[in-house]
């Protein structure tokens, strides 16, 4: 493959094929008749160009590529029609390419659909023997957290050996409550109490209202956190939270209406939801959990074909100019 110096190979007036204005910040480019545009846009788009170009930059708040030192650039400058044979080479990948990342967005949307509309489906159905009950009705504790120190950014309240849960770590999570952002000290733990592993944490103040999840360690919470501990002889916490998952548009609804967005604890306390035996309770949180973990494995999957999917793009883009595709 020839080499060949970028300039000569450009419409001098640089101008696009339509009427209209750039900015400074574009530098619009013509090639002559021996230059596909196409071949010319790929050659643009290769990482090495790219890396190039950056190494041009000046300036510090805005870099700007020196485009004189662009335009001189040597390139790998084929006959017209071996231009035109990788350029239908690469739009074909190209194409592939997109429609396989297409396929893995369209996948995992489908896969959270699919759990999306389980949930729902299982608690409207029902089943037979399922009967109405309040969460005070299945809970051995069931009530707000406490943070009761004035005021709540005291800083001997904080940064000891107790988990402290604010909502945005509710909101965070999925379904098991796995980190936290906050620790209490001594002092705050006295002001505050210590729900156990397993409790069922509800969002009830602002932008996380309605989101749950379940603690996996011994935590602090404030008021604005609504906790369950449900009596296990009758109700298991899985099938609990996959519940309160289910009424969450329900109990958003019932949260609006002020400044800012809240449920207060009447709200749950007067709430009927519906619960089969004890033992289809654990069925149905398995095969929630079952679900979970197939999404989880998409979500896990996802970021990697993205990233070799890129990787195809350059490898393709670095072959076709260096003459070995």
């Amino acid at each position: 493959m020839s080499y060949g110096r970028l300039r000569p190979y450009l419409n001098k007036a640089f101008a696009p094929d339509f009427e209209g204005h750039c900015s400074t910040e574009i530098f619009p480019i013509k090639p002559s008749s021996v230059v596909s545009r196409e071949y010319l846009l790929y050659w643009l788009l290769a990482d090495e160009t790219m890396d190039r170009i950056n190494e041009t930059c000046t300036g510090a708040r805005m870099p700007r590529a020196d485009m004189d030192e662009v335009l001189d650039f040597d390139f790998p400058l084929p006959p017209l029609f071996e231009q035109q044979r990788i350029v239908g080479v690469l739009d074909e990948a190209f194409d592939g390419l997109a429609i396989a990342t297409a396929n893995a967005e369209r996948n995992l949307r489908n896969a959270r659909a699919l759990f999306e509309s389980h949930l729902q489906s299982v608690f409207t159905q029902r089943g037979e023997g399922w009967v109405e009950k309040r969460l005070a009705e299945v809970s051995q504790d069931f009530g707000r957290g406490k943070s009761k120190h004035r005021p709540r950014n005291e800083p001997k309240l904080y940064n000891g050996p107790y988990p402290f849960i604010q909502t945005g770590d509710i909101s965070n999570s999925d379904h098991w409550l796995l980190d936290y952002t906050q620790t209490y000290s001594e002092f705050g733990l006295a002001q505050s109490r210590l729900w156990p592993k397993g409790t069922i944490c509800i969002a009830i103040v602002g932008a996380t209202v309605g989101e749950t999840a379940i603690l996996n360690f011994e935590a602090c919470f404030p008021d604005s956190v609504i906790g369950i501990v449900v009596n296990e002889q009758i109700a298991d916490n899985e099938y609990v939270e996959f519940l309160l998952q289910a009424f969450k548009t329900l109990l958003k609804e019932k949260g609006k209406g002020t400044a800012r967005d809240n449920i207060n604890l009447g709200t749950f306390e007067n709430q009927m939801f519906p619960f089969p035996s004890l033992k289809q309770q654990k069925e149905i949180a398995a095969t929630f959990n079952a679900l979970r973990a197939n999404i989880q494995r998409l979500e896990a999957i996802y970021p990697q074909k993205l990233v070799a999917l890129r990787e195809l793009k350059k490898s393709l883009l670095h072959q076709a100019f260096s003459g070995k595709l």
